[in-house]
């Protein structure tokens, strides 16, 4: 096929579209909401991981060591800790640093623990330590209580399984929710290519009996399929981004707890737009050429 063919030919799909502009703004009025709660859920799965990374990192797993643990114990647990895989920190906490968090968590009742001061301090030197990934937390704990010269590990197993179940759990229902959203797009787009091929059927019918082939006549239904889910994907990406961007501003102004969680997780707009706008337009396209297949494979069939 030519050049001045493939002009010829994609002028007519756009042709069709202008003609039958009804369905074709049907069309991208319902791919364009799919997207729209597909992006949607994406960005919404995508902050979910990077708040879970953000919880785990704030999580630490307290290594307690042997309170007669000599100092040539102390190097090798200390040395031992840090040969481990997976550990992003390893601080050390001695006795009287432990006392000391502990007065300042308690406040205005910090006079409280001076009893304890000196010989009488109850507190356990340990190792405060922060993992890549919490949900390797299971994998992780038997080596640190192995380790010769700890007493107990103080490990969050409850938490980790929570945040590793909710994470995969969101994910699961966003992919379940992109296909289910990808099979309604489909359907409607093809249901709209049919009747435009349908109304062209004896037209089709009279080029495959001049010899026209399959691709000279799909490619202005091809045509009009992927510029409605290149126009969708357009307006999906500047509503979605948007709206982001929106809620990047107004969410860190909250006050409280809130405003700093969410300031802290909430992925920059500089992250995700070209996630966004990259998967609109592809999923866009995909779509509108499964729909211009499915509905017009039956008409070639002379």
């Amino acid at each position: 096929m030519n050049w001045s063919s493939f002009k010829y030919l994609a002028r007519q799909g756009l042709h069709s579209m202008v003609k039958n502009r009804l369905m074709s703004v049907a069309s991208i009025g319902v791919l364009t909401v799919c997207l729209l709660i597909t992006g949607v859920a994406g960005l919404f799965t995508l902050n979910v991981g990077s708040l879970m990374d953000y919880l785990g990192s704030q999580n630490e797993t307290v290594v307690y060591l042997d309170e007669d643990l000599t100092d040539e114990g102390l190097a090798a647990v200390d040395s031992a800790l840090r040969s481990i895989s997976g550990l992003r920190e390893v601080t050390y906490v001695s006795k009287d640093e432990a006392l000391e968090r502990m007065k300042e968590s308690m406040g205005d009742n910090a006079y409280l623990f001076d009893v304890f001061e000196g010989s009488e301090n109850p507190f356990l030197a340990n190792y405060r330590v922060v993992l890549d990934d919490v949900s390797d937390l299971p994998a992780i704990q038997p080596q640190l209580e192995a380790i010769e010269g700890v007493s107990s590990v103080g490990a969050p197993m409850q938490l980790s399984q929570m945040f590793t179940s909710v994470h995969k759990g969101v994910s699961l229902v966003c992919v379940i929710l992109v296909a289910v959203l990808g099979f309604v797009s489909v359907v409607v787009i093809s249901n709209t290519i049919r009747l435009t091929v349908f109304a062209r059927r004896k037209e089709i019918n009279i080029m495959k009996y001049v010899g026209a082939t399959n691709g000279f006549i799909r490619l202005p239904f091809f045509v009009e399929g992927v510029t409605v889910g290149l126009i969708a994907g357009a307006i999906a990406t500047v509503v979605v981004l948007g709206g982001y961007q929106l809620l990047l501003i107004y969410a860190v102004k909250l006050p409280g707890f809130w405003g700093t969680l969410l300031a802290g997780t909430l992925l920059p707009l500089a992250d995700v737009w070209y996630l966004v706008l990259g998967g609109f337009v592809l999923f866009g396209v995909l779509i509108g050429s499964i729909g211009t297949a499915s509905s017009i494979r039956k008409y070639l069939k002379v």
